[in-house]
């Protein structure tokens, strides 16, 4: 039997990069996924024609996860699509939005980044609890910014990333025993964000500073993510894990 069979996870942000190998890999142990998606439909749509090719169930659902109303339409179709339980809530919503430094910062654009990477945590955290009675498990996507404060232009997301992994250690006093929560802290990993916000010299330097001396890949994350949502890490929760090549270490 495997690690997901007869379970039903919801992973948002699963149109790409880790989102999308999040999707995959639970999928491909057994669970039912829904996977959301804001603007980029195209992408969700091809991570659920990925799974139902293998063989596997899954639904891509439209919700803007910084908005209560969005949140709960989507928990609810999750609901309708798969039945009245939810199983594993992977949350991996989030982005920069642009590098900015304190005096280029408005209000607006503060909001912005915390609602995108906190807010939306938090929303959906609270829509998907009540539909794990008995147990369940809750994954969130940090960020190795929100350990040492990021990169140029990077505080309000590391702000933001910090915020999720405090987030993470309260709700798991909160909601255990029955549910656990962790949080995956990636490094640079070879993605579209870096592709957008970071220079090819400074992923260079980035990734030959560490022991492994090389970027990670979204599916070294997605296997994190899965041993945290399933039944091995049963005694493990309020944990940060840091995927990200020995960066601390060297």
């Amino acid at each position: 039997m495997r690690r997901f069979d007869n379970k039903v996870a919801l992973v948002t942000g699963g149109g790409r990069d880790i989102g999308r190998a999040c999707a995959l890999r639970l999928a491909g142990e057994g669970a039912a996924v829904a996977v959301t998606y804001n603007a980029a439909r195209g992408g969700a749509d091809e991570t659920v024609s990925l799974i139902e090719r293998a063989g596997g169930r899954a639904v891509a659902i439209r919700a803007d996860l910084t908005r209560e109303d969005e949140v709960a339409s989507a928990v609810a179709a999750t609901a309708a699509a798969f039945g009245d339980r939810i199983d594993a809530f992977v949350h991996v919503t989030g982005g920069l939005v642009a590098r900015r430094t304190l005096g280029e910062i408005d209000l607006g654009f503060w909001r912005a980044v915390l609602d995108v990477n906190l807010t939306s945590l938090f929303l959906t955290a609270k829509a998907v609890v009540p539909r794990m009675a008995g147990g369940g498990a809750i994954v969130a996507l940090a960020s190795q910014a929100g350990r040492d404060g990021g990169g140029p232009g990077a505080l309000a997301y590391a702000t933001s990333k910090g915020a999720v992994m405090t987030f993470t250690r309260g709700l798991a006093k909160e909601l255990g025993p029955q549910i656990r929560v962790n949080a995956v802290c990636p490094g640079m990993i070879a993605t579209t964000f870096h592709d957008t916000f970071t220079k090819p010299e400074v992923r260079e330097r980035v990734a030959g500073a560490t022991p492994l001396k090389r970027e990670g890949q979204s599916d070294e994350v997605a296997a994190a993510v899965a041993f945290l949502a399933s039944d091995d890490a049963a005694f493990v929760t309020g944990a940060c894990v840091d995927v990200n090549g020995g960066t601390f270490f060297s």
